[in-house]
């Protein structure tokens, strides 16, 4: 698991909390969720400031990041170094890592074919996990 304190450049009070709630999250959450969790532990954080120190955060990589179903984007600590993606459940949000090495070989096969290099992107996968598959 990666550390997010120790990405932090300037280690205020509000980016130290918003740092030590991330292990504790079962799955992905939006910035205001992480903000009303920081808020109901009695952290005096603003709004602005969870979404400064998430965006820091995720771009370090030290956070992952999915688009929810309205759009919003979710955070979640990173749990593994290595170049993956994340399946998550469109109703809980719970979400597992997904190899990311036969999707990256596809796409450099497919840049090539075109005459692309230095392609970059991102996929995200959702469905349904075992809790809410019958719904």
């Amino acid at each position: 698991m990666l550390e997010p304190r120790m990405i932090m450049t300037r280690s205020t009070r509000q980016a130290q909390a918003v740092a030590a709630i991330l292990p504790a999250m079962p799955g992905f959450r939006s910035a205001r969720q992480i903000h009303a969790l920081l808020r109901a532990r009695g952290e005096r954080v603003g709004l602005a400031t969870v979404y400064r120190h998430l965006r820091m955060l995720a771009e370090h990589g030290s956070v992952d990041t999915v688009h929810g179903g309205n759009g919003e984007m979710l955070y979640r600590q990173r749990r593994v170094a290595v170049p993956h993606y994340n399946l998550t459940c469109r109703i809980c949000g719970a979400s597992v890592e997904a190899d990311a090495s036969e999707v990256r070989r596809w796409a450099e096969r497919v840049a090539a074919r075109a005459g692309f290099t230095g392609v970059a992107g991102s996929v995200e996968l959702s469905g349904l996990c075992p809790a809410h598959a019958g719904r």
